[in-house]
């Protein structure tokens, strides 16, 4: 092999990649974009769930709101107390306390409590099961229990027991992340306080909603006659609980003959 016809062909290539190479490099450094290390070491301060329950697009961008002084600190409930000393110590501000919150699944339709009204043998997917006819439970408000939530809970709260979805609170982080995955809408986020809560998610008249589920909310109003504090409405035939206003009386449970009002204990409670 004569290699003098084979040594131009590589010079001219490898000539061709040096020239490339020095214009990327040059490239990067005038077309870079500024840093701010006040942003990055907030993010790197946080826990990287991009989940949005702050109310930014992600961890990032809550970040530069809170360099910007456009974002309150404490709301990164996934990062918690950690986060926010770590932050204020960044900002040089003083500590503020998290309210901390955690998923409540407003649902009881267990096997026990509700039944099937077909054989669905589909992709094992609430949403998918929704997309057909609204799923194959007997309340078509109500939880589907094939644990899209349960996937996507970084955290491990969540599970799937007997039909229904259940949340560990102890393990819940308030990433809002199982709210966005369930196709029902029947989760939400609380704050971790004592309060009653209403777990079911049916607006149906009293009679039809009983006959879907045995633990339905009627919307009796019992529960909305005897808070003193005014916590409780009842609308489209589903009572709602203002957890602000709630102080953890119990009076609307033991008022409540459909057991669909409960009380919700927090994580220091149980």
């Amino acid at each position: 092999m004569d290699f003098s016809m084979i040594l131009p062909a590589v010079l001219i290539v490898s000539g061709i990649g040096l020239i490339i190479g020095l214009v990327l490099a040059i490239a990067s450094a005038v077309m870079a974009v500024p840093t701010d290390e006040v942003v990055e070491a907030i993010t790197e301060a946080l826990p990287g769930a991009n989940c949005g329950a702050c109310g930014y697009s992600g961890c990032a961008g809550y970040a530069k709101a809170l360099k910007e002084g456009k974002a309150k600190l404490g709301v990164c409930s996934p990062g918690g107390d950690e986060a926010v000393m770590a932050i204020s110590e960044i900002l040089g501000v003083e500590a503020t306390s998290v309210c901390r919150t955690v998923a409540l699944v407003h649902c009881m339709g267990s096997c026990d409590n509700t039944d099937t009204r077909m054989d669905y043998q589909g992709i094992s997917s609430c949403a998918a099961a929704a997309a057909l006819h609204g799923g194959n439970s007997s309340c078509s408000f109500g939880c589907l229990g094939l644990g899209d939530c349960e996937k996507v809970c970084p955290y491990g709260a969540i599970t799937v027991c007997n039909g229904v979805a259940r949340v560990d609170s102890s393990l819940c982080k308030g990433c809002s992340l199982c709210i966005a995955s369930c196709p029902k809408h029947i989760i939400s986020l609380t704050t971790d306080v004592r309060q009653g809560v209403v777990r079911c998610s049916n607006t149906d008249k009293g009679a039809q909603a009983r006959k879907v589920c045995k633990v339905a909310c009627i919307g009796c109003k019992r529960c909305e006659k005897v808070c003193e504090a005014g916590a409780i409405t009842v609308t489209n035939f589903k009572a709602v609980v203002d957890g602000a206003k709630c102080n953890g009386c119990g009076a609307c449970v033991e008022a409540c003959t459909q057991g669909c009002v409960t009380m919700y204990l927090p994580v220091t409670e149980k």
